[in-house]
């Protein structure tokens, strides 16, 4: 997916078995890579968007994310579209998705303590290897090597989408042109596929994202905006 994956595992159990579990956790994510990256021709998402593949052929997984990023569409007044930019591209979802997807995996195998980070989309459960609740540090928009917030909690999904790395590549769909307004947008919630589309979906809003992310239920949020203005919900989980 053209990003690092990195896991932490906190529980105490055989080294063996947190090498197997870390093990199943990249090759997941390898298995999603395959399947939908939009870099890969012979990605099943590619051979999909250009005919190569029927729905009626398609994978479950491809199945799932394609309704998925339908219902996300929908809910949010289309400004995630997985057609953005011409072709099928459903990544605003897939990178967030496939994480979560992780973290389930490992919770029901027996490690409730874990941190799985899919370049910068973090899902957390349980507690670090310290013993406290994790904490996630969020990027700064204009200064690489610092922080604009910091999240701590045991059952976090965090993520951002940013201009400053990739710079203006989220569209606005309803003219194709780059979205402007907001340099960063951070969403928190339970399920990290989610909060990464609602992100991507926020950003091409532009500030208008703002007040359409006060607006959806159990998600809270952190936005800075293209003049360096911060907005975050009250209930955001900061730490110090």
């Amino acid at each position: 997916m053209g990003t690092a994956i990195t896991v932490d595992l906190a529980d105490d159990l055989p080294p063996a078995r947190l090498h197997e579990l870390a093990d199943e956790v990249f090759g997941w994510m390898r298995e999603v890579d395959a399947r939908f990256s939009t870099y890969r021709d012979d990605s099943e998402v590619c051979r999909f968007d250009r005919g190569e593949v029927l729905l009626s052929e398609a994978s479950a997984d491809l199945r799932f994310v394609l309704e998925a990023c339908a219902d996300l569409w929908g809910a949010t007044d289309g400004f995630f579209d997985a057609y953005a930019t011409g072709r099928l591209d459903p990544s605003g979802f897939v990178k967030g998705w496939a994480a979560q997807v992780a973290s389930d995996r490992l919770l029901a195998a027996g490690a409730p303590n874990h941190c799985v980070n899919a370049g910068g989309d973090v899902r957390v459960r349980g507690f670090s290897p310290a013993g406290e609740p994790w904490r996630i540090g969020i990027r700064h928009p204009w200064d690489a090597m610092a922080t604009c917030l910091v999240l701590a909690g045991t059952d976090l999904a965090v993520a951002t989408s940013g201009v400053y790395e990739r710079g203006r590549h989220v569209l606005d769909p309803r003219c194709g042109a780059a979205a402007s307004g907001l340099r960063s947008v951070t969403v928190v919630g339970s399920d990290l596929g989610v909060a990464d589309a609602y992100a991507t979906a926020a950003l091409a809003m532009g500030t208008a994202g703002i007040g359409w992310l006060d607006r959806c239920p159990d998600y809270t949020h952190a936005v800075i905006t293209d003049k360096g203005r911060q907005y975050h919900s009250t209930a955001l989980p900061t730490t110090t």
